[in-house]
């Protein structure tokens, strides 16, 4: 679930508290979380709805004209009304800043060698060295001297995001202290 950095920042500031989505698998359940650029959000209560039932406050709870609203729910999948709120931090920026110990870098590596295994080619060191070498640039340039379609690329990075090794970057990406380390530790065994 993507949301404009617009309604990002009025979601943390207490203004947005509403967003409508068209959905097309199994709705997130109540009190499920959602990662995001302004930390954790919260989705409080999810129904589904008809797009007629969507009030005068529904719209001004999203942030949105109207138009805007109506041309963000256009198309296919059952509508849902999505009440939410920001919930604290992103506990992937606090983990991305702290330099891991001995052992913790042993359970990275480790956690990467796994991911390596269960794809068809290893990829995590690679990425790691891309990104590190190249901070601030766009994706599609990355995806290509990786030999990978963009979806996968950033699919991937995202993994290396979760294990607070990366950062995104309004263009691009750079690696966080934590992954220059592991990258660090990684160069040393090669």
């Amino acid at each position: 679930m993507l949301f404009r950095q617009d309604l990002l920042e009025g979601i943390a500031a207490g203004r947005v508290t509403l967003a409508f989505r068209r959905w097309r698998r199994a709705a997130p359940a109540d009190g499920s979380s959602l990662l995001t650029a302004v930390g954790v959000l919260r989705l409080d209560r999810v129904t589904v709805i008809d797009e007629g039932d969507i009030t005068a406050d529904d719209v001004r709870r999203t942030g949105m004209s109207i138009a805007e609203l109506r041309e963000s729910i256009a198309g296919e999948g059952t509508l849902l009304r999505i009440e939410l709120h920001r919930d604290g931090d992103d506990p992937r920026v606090a983990l991305r800043q702290r330099l891991p110990t001995a052992a913790e870098l042993e359970a990275v590596i480790g956690r990467l060698a796994v991911i390596d295994a269960a794809a068809n080619a290893p990829w995590t060191t690679l990425y790691l060295r891309l990104i590190s070498d190249q901070p601030a640039i766009v994706s599609h340039v990355l995806a290509k001297q990786a030999a990978m379609d963009l979806a996968t690329f950033k699919r991937r990075v995202r993994r290396l995001k979760e294990l607070g090794l990366t950062e995104s970057l309004e263009i691009g990406y750079r690696l966080s202290p934590r992954g220059a380390a592991v990258l660090q530790r990684l160069s040393a065994r090669r």
